[in-house]
């Protein structure tokens, strides 16, 4: 495995420290390396929400040259949406 110095200001450098004693990780490079694994699903995650966009805003713009437009209010949509999704 490769070997790689990083600079950390002290509230990271004592929250490293502090899950290591905590028993989750064996070492702080298990915490680094799991923070880098978050952070990629992360980054991950964002990428695929924003290629949804992308293709959503897209099918939206050719039916608007098509010449297909919805006769709902912005309102309505809303209604619908919330009706729709789960409660919290």
């Amino acid at each position: 495995m490769a070997t790689m110095n990083v600079s950390l200001p002290s509230d990271m450098v004592e929250f490293v420290e502090q899950e290591v004693s905590q028993g989750g990780y064996g070492s702080s490079s298990e915490v680094v390396r799991e923070a880098l694994r978050l952070l990629r699903h992360e980054k991950a995650q964002q990428a695929e929400k924003l290629a949804i966009l992308r293709r959503e805003i897209s099918i939206g713009v050719e039916a608007a040259d098509a010449g297909r437009f919805s006769k709902k209010s912005v309102s309505d949509i809303l209604d619908e949406v919330m009706l729709e999704s789960p409660r919290r």
